[in-house]
């Protein structure tokens, strides 16, 4: 049987209210019947003590007239108190007994088994007085003293069941408080149920859903506590794994088509020589096509192990100090034949002769070689691309400015995704995989630094990243 949360805690608070009632029917009701029972002995024996003072005489042994005065006076204060004062000899005669004036009797018991020692030394005992009384009674004793001799006790006795019925009237203070605390519990428990256990309850189906693959399930949670601010992320860790789900299918459809292309051509224009379609002297022609593909195809592998490579887990920079500025000069040198081809002319601006920094030389040269390259590929015959080296406190900031095209606001949050090409990147370079962005920033991020893209149509294209200085 599988028990729920809540179903515990139901359970957990049955067995504390059933323990509760045990014990405040066992414990607490003999803790205030002891408190009683000692407040009200303490009473009654300080009456038997004055009693006793006051007829410190032998009650029997005095005149009928004197006698029938105390016993007027013994028997109301006995009323009064609602006591039964009982006057014993020592050898257990009994001399008075105020019960049994109230009815007009005069004769008395004797008690022959009568021992005074039976109370002990608190003077008191809970019982019928060997007999004598017909019920339970809370019994004091003091004796009388005359001339030094005591002749007798006096009994100040008082009904065990009214003792009783007042300690239930103490005690029912305690199922009170009980109530109270078994309400506050349940109110506890009620809190609890709409504010702990149904978001869990929530986020438990949540996270079931999401194990089905249904990532579009929203949680219900409405309070702005810890519990939404986890519904939250588990929303936001779905989305962004739904989000790879379809990156993965982008990613097989883009590397896919990137693929098929160039392998169609190489296949169709091999098979083309092989069968005599394509005459000797056009065969020149069709094998630089051919290796111009398996160029694109060398590119585009070379380009996916390289971010490979590149995952944040994994990433190993080989750091070292060396000129920036150097690197970029090099790394111009590589372009010099296609920009004289288009008239493209570069501007640099070096705020110093010499710009150290502390990074990967390698993995930083190929951000500068992608981003010259892509700068290239947007940019205009005839036009210039500025690149510019400046400090700002302990970074280089590093600037790649063409002025082509420009990217649309549309494109411009895309640029970074793998395998994203706008249809101008298509159209004017068909070599272009889609990955020299992505590249850039994943190597960027590696040296823990960023990489801004500002840019307008019609007008150009900025890149800017930093480094570290030496």
């Amino acid at each position: 049987m599988r028990f729920t949360l809540l179903s515990k805690h139901l359970l957990v608070y049955l067995f504390v209210a059933i323990l509760g009632f045990a014990g405040v029917n066992y414990f607490c009701f003999r803790i205030d019947y002891n408190q009683i029972i000692n407040q009200e002995a303490s009473d009654m024996y300080r009456q038997a003590v004055t009693i006793a003072s006051e007829y410190s005489g032998n009650v029997s042994e005095t005149d009928q007239l004197e006698k029938a005065k105390i016993e007027k006076i013994l028997s109301s204060t006995a009323s009064l108190s609602n006591d039964r004062i009982v006057f014993v000899k020592n050898d257990g005669e009994i001399t008075l007994d105020t019960d049994y004036l109230s009815c007009g009797q005069t004769h008395y018991y004797k008690i022959s088994h009568f021992n005074p020692s039976d109370f002990g030394n608190d003077h008191k005992i809970v019982s019928n007085f060997y007999g004598y009384l017909k019920e339970d009674y809370l019994i004091t004793y003091a004796p009388i003293v005359n001339s030094y001799v005591v002749n007798g006790y006096v009994l100040v006795t008082r009904s065990k069941s009214s003792i009783v019925d007042r300690v239930y009237t103490v005690f029912n203070t305690n199922y009170y408080t009980l109530m109270l605390m078994l309400i506050l519990n349940l109110s506890f428990i009620i809190l609890y149920t709409t504010n702990v256990h149904r978001p869990i309850t929530q986020l438990s189906n949540v996270i079931s859903e999401y194990g089905k693959g249904n990532f579009s399930y929203k949680t219900k949670i409405k309070y702005n506590d810890e519990f939404r601010l986890l519904a939250s992320s588990l929303e936001y860790m779905a989305d962004k794994i739904n989000n790879l789900d379809e990156f993965q299918q982008a990613f097989l459809s883009n590397i896919s088509h990137d693929f098929r292309s160039p392998l169609t051509s190489i296949k169709g224009y091999l098979e083309a020589i092989e069968d005599g379609t394509i005459p000797p002297e056009m065969t020149n022609k069709y094998i630089n096509i051919i290796l111009f593909e398996t160029d694109r195809l060398t590119k585009l592998t070379n380009n996916i192990l390289l971010l490979n490579e590149l995952d944040p887990s994994s990433v190993k920079l080989e750091l070292s100090d060396f000129d920036i500025n150097s690197l970029i000069k090099h790394t111009l040198e590589t372009f010099e034949g296609r920009c004289k081809k288009r008239h493209i002319k570069f501007d640099l601006t070096f705020e110093a002769e010499k710009e150290e920094v502390h990074a990967d030389k390698v993995k930083i040269g190929q951000v500068i070689y992608n981003l010259i390259d892509n700068a290239i590929k947007f940019s205009k015959d005839n036009s210039q691309i500025y690149i510019s080296v400046s400090e700002t406190t302990d970074k280089a900031r590093i600037s790649i400015k063409d002025t082509g095209c420009g990217i649309s606001k549309e494109s411009i949050d895309k640029i970074f995704n793998r395998f994203y090409k706008s249809d101008t990147s298509r159209g004017r370079d068909k070599k272009g995989s889609g990955l020299g962005l992505a590249i850039v920033k994943e190597i960027v991020n590696a040296h823990g630094e960023n990489i801004d893209v500002i840019s307008t149509e019609g007008v150009g294209t900025e890149f800017v990243f930093t480094l570290k200085l030496v």
